[in-house]
């Protein structure tokens, strides 16, 4: 058994979770991560019940490794969700977007392992508390919807390092080997990938989305729509209605408008560059081309063991303690 604590925790090969992100993790995607030794999950977010039970059905013909089901807990239909996953006999949770007290306690009683994602080392605190198996520190470089705080990825994960014991799983920024030896060495156990496995083949967002973010550069990706809930989105033409309504100081409720509903799912499922909400991380800037997760999964191990050999013996590191 490996002596890594998010490997025993969910028995896989290589502490590296995909990130359950919405119109991107369906079965493929989480199916084909398990498969390479890391932990797939389903992204339940933008899924009807009925969908997720499909997909659930789907990953299991698909590998015999576990894998899980990300849930956001402001979800409408929540209720339907946690029952799918329980028949199901799914035993792997990850949840986000509220207070993992009411849901834990049920999910442990089906033998169900919960991990809670967080944005502060107060909420990684009261996640403990709640009785999660283990802890998400996702930084404010992700994409998506993120914490209010503005917490990067280096200064978060020490921070939750100092303030729970549960294994801890980075998140945010997170793409290469190299930044996965880096939040290891701040104190995580492992990392949760999210962005470089949304521009995967196995990812189910359309081709325009993916080739939007090769494209993308540095400074691309902002976090906007404070006032509502922050979430980082890719600059276009939708990007700039917001930020100038935001400028313009609109109100909570013409923002909502402005919004309407299935804004990502236009952008990021259906290809709509234009006025579809195109959620990635920052990190997007460095992914230059689509891969399959075989390849992403190889590139990102190799790098981790070459950076970790390389610290290990640069004289530069061996500083003098007299």
């Amino acid at each position: 058994m490996s002596e890594n604590r998010i490997c025993n925790l969910f028995e896989i090969k290589y502490p590296i979770v995909q990130a359950g992100m919405v119109w991107c993790s369906g079965w493929r995607l989480a199916s084909a991560v398990s498969n390479c030794g890391g932990l797939g999950l389903i992204g339940s977010g933008s899924m009807h019940p009925e969908i997720l039970e499909e997909h659930i059905r789907k990953a299991k013909l698909a590998t015999n490794k576990p894998f899980g089901v990300n849930v956001p807990l402001l979800y409408p239909e929540i209720d339907r969700l946690i029952d799918i996953i329980i028949k199901e006999n799914v035993k792997i949770v990850f949840t986000s977007a509220g207070s993992p007290k009411k849901w834990t306690s049920l999910l442990h009683d089906h033998g169900i392992l919960v991990a809670h994602v967080v944005s502060s080392a107060s909420f990684a605190a009261k996640s403990e508390e709640a009785g999660v198996d283990a802890v998400v520190a996702e930084g404010f470089e992700a994409g998506g919807h993120n914490g209010r705080d503005e917490t990067t990825t280096l200064t978060l994960i020490p921070s939750v390092r100092k303030a729970t014991s549960l294994p801890l799983i980075a998140a945010g920024g997170i793409a290469t080997g190299k930044t996965m030896l880096a939040t290891m060495i701040l104190g995580s156990d492992g990392v949760q990938v999210g962005s470089r496995f949304a521009i995967s083949n196995e990812s189910s967002a359309h081709e325009n989305f993916k080739n939007y973010v090769v494209n993308s550069k540095e400074g691309d990706t902002i976090l906007s729509i404070k006032s509502l809930t922050p979430v980082r989105l890719l600059r276009n033409k939708f990007f700039d209605l917001i930020r100038n309504a935001e400028n313009n100081c609109a109100s909570t409720e013409e923002l909502k408008n402005l919004l309407g509903k299935g804004r990502a799912k236009k952008g990021i499922f259906n290809g709509d560059l234009d006025e579809g909400e195109l959620e990635i991380g920052q990190v997007a800037s460095l992914i230059d081309n689509i891969l399959p997760v075989s390849e992403i999964m190889k590139n990102i191990l190799e790098e981790y063991h070459t950076a970790l050999k390389t610290l290990q013996n640069k004289s530069l590191y061996k500083f003098d303690n007299e």
